[in-house]
């Protein structure tokens, strides 16, 4: 924070030149004592100067050179030298070392207190650069994520263009959600968030800033924050693009749209969601190279392949892949379509909603609000003569015993469920009503799977399992400390996180004869298990500690995505 005394010196400039009237201080220093924030900060937030002023105010009052840093690169390991919490909490981040003498950029000038603090957490003599706020937090997000400050040096070539959009009482218009800054920004945010290979975008409104935040491998990772001037014309063109209504703002919404980037053609699922400070946009990125051309793509062992190749060989029966939202259920079941795929069957799905669009298979997706559920529309499809049949979900008991009955009179059934391990899928449909017979005489496979976080190839190293993870593995037959291990160090191609791409951990279970019988005498989900394993299935676990021994992923994300199988 500005001493006291710097705080009065910059009231007394600005007061010099007129732009600040007696009652303008007065107010500055109630809401100083009300609210804890600096007068520097509530002069740029009252717009009585700007960012750029404020910066020059302080360069020649204290005599600190100004440094543009969206355009200067810093070394990663210089920043290094301030843990993350304590870079964002100050607001400030390392640029550039010389021996023991360390350039900190900071927008505003800290007090002795901070300044010894960060001293002794870097063990160096500090020598003080002023940067805006803005520039700051796009490095630090860069740093910490490996998002380009594209979007910030945008804002800036805009020259304020951007930031006249959308403040007129009434809301934002079409024309002015269709202006070319806008729809240069929202542009930026998704080559951006492609070329980082995200799988979700998160556009989240506050009460002074909006952030955008990118799904990597899994993991959100804060990509941009500005300020919320330019949040409502950002969400009316993400409505726009998707043919939604702009001015709704009370309901939630969902449309997605389609975009070219160079020769990938990407679809975009969008979800609107009313919150308290604006709307939360979603955006889904369904981009089709990601759908593998058969099973051997997946990335999965050879002995849950064989088993999958054996299932669909089959003309009847159903095939059921479990696990949480993300964990690429669709993404397997569409390789097993597209191993499927010939001009001689009839390939037929029902959605909610259409995650990829296939040529060559029929595609339907579930409107609720005209009729269109996953009961009626499966009844359909059956009408339609299929020969594979995928129901994007079994969600209840109606959906669930017609989808076993189909699979019982003559077609291939691909379906998921959300179940914690492939011997629950038995547990739940039961649940669901199902009768035992019915599934033990339609269910033919039923698969669990994960998706951990690949180590990083480019900046892999040996590197010892942390104590404390070990505690966690029990069972003398593991041997994990007697394995090599490894971990990515983090470089720009990582984003600095050691981790690039992810890899499918995955527990298959054939329904033969003895699972078959327990599921006729209803045991519980342990005992099919059990009765699985000892049938030879390889658990989530072991097949995830696999990737772990052959070198692709750490402990760490075995733990973090599965459990500790028994002994």
């Amino acid at each position: 924070m500005e001493t006291i005394a710097l705080q009065e010196k910059l009231i007394e400039t600005l007061s010099q030149k007129g732009k600040l009237t007696a009652k303008d201080r007065d107010g500055l220093r109630r809401l100083h004592q009300e609210t804890g924030k600096s007068i520097a900060d509530l002069l740029v937030q009252q717009k009585f100067l700007g960012e750029n002023e404020l910066l020059r105010f302080f360069s020649e009052s204290l005599g600190l050179p100004i440094l543009r840093l969206s355009s200067y690169q810093i070394d990663p390991e210089v920043a290094k030298l301030l843990p993350r919490e304590v870079a964002e909490r100050h607001e400030v981040i390392p640029v550039a070392r010389m021996g023991n003498l360390l350039t900190l950029a900071v927008s505003r000038p800290l007090d002795l207190i901070e300044r010894d603090d960060l001293r002794e957490l870097t063990k160096c003599t500090l020598q003080l650069v002023l940067s805006s706020r803005t520039e700051i937090q796009n490095a630090l997000t860069a740093r910490y994520t490996g998002a380009t400050p594209a979007l910030d040096q945008f804002l800036q070539e805009s020259n304020g263009e951007i930031e006249l959009i959308g403040q007129e009482e009434g809301g934002t218009t079409k024309e002015e959600a269709t202006r070319a800054p806008v729809v240069r920004m929202v542009d930026r945010i998704i080559q951006e968030a492609v070329q980082l290979r995200a799988s979700d975008i998160h556009l989240e409104p506050y009460r002074e800033k909006f952030r955008i935040r990118y799904r990597i491998d899994g993991i959100l990772r804060d990509a941009f924050t500005h300020s919320m001037d330019v949040y409502t014309a950002v969400a009316a063109r993400i409505k726009i693009l998707s043919s939604l209504d702009i001015t709704e703002k009370r309901l939630p919404q969902d449309g997605r749209f389609k975009t070219r980037l160079g020769e990938r053609e990407i679809d975009f699922r969008v979800s609107i969601l009313p919150t308290f400070f604006g709307e939360k946009c979603v955006l889904r990125i369904l981009d089709k190279a990601n759908v593998r051309a058969g099973l051997d793509e997946l990335g999965f062992s050879e002995k849950p392949i064989q088993f999958f190749k054996e299932a669909v060989r089959r003309p009847y029966g159903m095939i059921l892949v479990t696990g949480p939202t993300g964990s690429g259920k669709s993404t397997t079941l569409y390789s097993v379509l597209n191993l499927l795929n010939s001009p001689d069957r009839n390939l037929m799905t029902i959605e909610d909603p259409i995650e990829y669009q296939i040529q060559g298979i029929t595609q339907t997706q579930v409107n609720p609000e005209i009729g269109l559920t996953f009961t009626n529309g499966l009844r359909a499809l059956l009408r339609q003569s299929p020969d594979v049949i995928l129901v994007g979900e079994i969600r209840d008991s109606e959906t669930a015993d017609i989808a076993v009955k189909a699979a019982l009179t003559g077609h291939l059934v691909l379906s998921t469920l959300h179940t914690n391990s492939a011997a629950g899928a038995v547990t739940r449909l039961i649940d669901m009503g199902v009768e035992p017979f019915l599934i033990a005489s339609s269910v033919i496979l039923v698969a669990g799977q994960r998706l951990l976080r690949q180590i990083c190839h480019y900046c892999k190293i040996p590197s010892p399992v942390p104590p404390e993870v070990l505690q966690r593995i029990q069972g003398p037959s593991l041997k994990i400390s007697e394995k090599a291990a490894f971990k990515g160090k983090g470089c720009k191609r990582c984003n600095e996180t050691g981790y690039l791409g992810r890899l499918g951990a995955i527990e298959v279970m054939p329904v033969e004869t003895d699972i078959r019988a327990a599921v006729l005498s209803r045991v519980s989900s342990e005992e099919i298990e059990q009765m699985a394993r000892r049938k030879g299935m390889e658990t989530l676990f072991e097949s995830a500690l696999q990737l772990f021994k052959s070198g692709k992923t750490t402990l760490q994300e075995v733990l973090r995505v599965t459990t500790v199988v028994k002994e």
